[in-house]
């Protein structure tokens, strides 16, 4: 059974490929601009199915493309000068000098420092242990410890699953709740405000999640508009703050704990972090860097790019030995996150360069004529909101969809491009939310049971509709305002 999983896996993107390619291409549309759309198609399936590991999916699709020199017009093909050979390589690689790339691969090091030193661990109980004497204080606490390190940790998997997790899947035992009969004395409650808020803090900060920073490189390249870490925190701050002070509230009064308080957990906080020990020079060191990076991000933009700054703080916790270069080398992670990601930079550079953005918005564009321009902003990010249900990962569907429903957007008279493209990107994080397999960590939060399956698609969808609807009234009217 298993092997034969293994073959439909494989056989499925040929086959979508190949299905495509035979169809002849639409008008307007070369030929070759329509067969490198079935193999970008065949690439986003892969990443879906997964018969290899995400990178080498994105790697081989890249790979076909140069050998068959696909993102390459017949006009570029034929004209003078052209040589086929090194413009493909060129094009294969171009990924890896992509800044952005380097940025995510920066804060995976961020998050290696945070692991390593035992920070993120110190901060999530101190959190606990300050706000934990009544199960609402939990809630919140466990919501400002993702908030916390959410800045400086792309792989909400790692935040969320790795350092948030751990902590709050001990305190239900602590009151007798397990998963069955007793989850919603307490655990029920926790489990769920944890796995919603990462959902929020994922979409606060440029950095937060890996598919962000490859959205803000779509942007820049679909409609040529760069989106600066601080942009990105300042746009998104009132939908942020509202739903963050308020999500612990809602999950009370929409999945109500049996149990109100719990004055053991600070005790087991504290006993934790005894067993710690005193912070250490590593930690404190990690907390200065972090600062560090914060205000670079935020009021050094004009002096150092926010790649340049990510590698000058790589380059201190070596000096400083809070990582050493052995973790660097062989944090697996890192690297495969930054192979896929510059494939995929690549592949969607591709639809682009072929033409297939363009005569794609054109035609939408034409649809929609008529529309007044911000109906037509918002239905396009609602659509592109609730099509996260098709895809088991948000690189995916950044990847596939952004591009195109942006470009589409854009070509529309009179639509403000800055907001939709910043809708767009804000929606990212917050659409995990919507299933047990939306996000990195939802599998995490699902597999620990306290949140029975029918209640997680409940919820989901409750809250998915709640959080899209405040980054659209609230979101909408505010980055309007700024002209954004």
């Amino acid at each position: 059974m298993a092997r034969f999983t293994r073959i439909w896996k494989s056989a499925a993107p040929l086959a979508v490929w190949m299905l495509i390619a035979l169809i002849p291409a639409p008008q307007g549309l070369e030929p070759r601009a329509w067969i490198y759309f079935g193999l970008f198609c065949a690439v986003v399936l892969g990443l879906v199915l997964e018969p290899l590991p995400a990178a080498a999916v994105g790697l081989l699709g890249v790979v076909t493309a140069a050998v068959l020199r696909l993102p390459f017009t017949t006009a570029q093909l034929s004209a003078k000068g052209f040589n086929g050979p090194t413009e493909s390589v060129r094009w294969a690689l171009s990924g890896f000098t992509n800044t952005t790339v380097w940025l995510i691969f920066g804060a995976y090091m961020f998050a290696l420092g945070y692991e390593k030193t035992g920070l993120g661990k110190r901060i999530a109980l101190l959190l606990v242990r300050a706000l934990g004497k009544r199960t609402l204080g939990l809630g919140y606490a466990l919501t400002f410890a993702d908030l916390v390190t959410a800045p400086f940790t792309p792989s909400n998997t790692a935040r969320s699953g790795g350092i948030v997790f751990p902590v709050a899947r001990c305190i239900p035992p602590l009151y007798d709740s397990q998963p069955g009969p007793s989850a919603r004395r307490i655990g029920s409650y926790l489990m769920w405000t944890a796995f919603a808020a990462q959902a929020v803090t994922s979409s606060m900060f440029l950095t937060a999640l890996a598919p962000n920073l490859l959205a803000v490189e779509l942007v820049r390249k679909t409609v040529k508009i760069d989106i600066g870490w601080s942009q990105w925190m300042v746009g998104f701050l009132p939908v942020g703050l509202l739903l963050i002070l308020t999500l612990p509230l809602l999950t009370w009064v929409l999945y109500p704990p049996e149990l109100k308080h719990s004055p053991e957990v600070p005790r087991w906080a504290d006993e934790q972090l005894k067993a710690m020990g005193k912070v250490s020079r590593p930690e404190i060191g990690m907390a200065a860097l972090v600062i560090l990076a914060l205000g670079l991000w935020i009021l050094g933009r004009d002096v150092l790019d926010a790649t340049t700054v990510a590698l000058v703080v790589i380059s201190l916790m070596v000096i400083g030995r809070i990582v050493v270069w052995d973790d660097i080398i062989g944090n697996k992670p890192a690297w495969n996150v930054l192979v896929w990601f510059a494939t995929l930079v690549t592949l969607a550079d591709g639809l682009a360069r072929v033409g297939f953005v363009g005569w794609f918005a054109k035609g939408v564009a034409a649809m929609l004529a008529g529309l007044a321009p911000v109906t037509v902003m918002i239905a396009l990010v609602i659509l592109f909101f609730f099509v996260h249900y098709m895809f088991a990962s948000s690189t995916a569907h950044t990847t596939a969809v952004l591009p195109v429903v942006l470009a589409a957007g854009a070509a529309v008279p009179g639509i403000p491009t800055l907001t939709f493209a910043l809708l767009l990107c804000y929606s990212l994080g917050l659409m995990g939310v919507i299933s047990p397999y939306a996000t990195g960590p939802a599998p995490i939060w699902y597999g620990s049971s306290y949140v029975p399956q029918r209640d997680f698609w409940r919820l989901g969808l409750v809250f998915g509709f709640i959080f899209l609807g405040v980054l659209l009234a609230v979101g909408v009217p505010y980055l309007l305002l700024r002209g954004s």
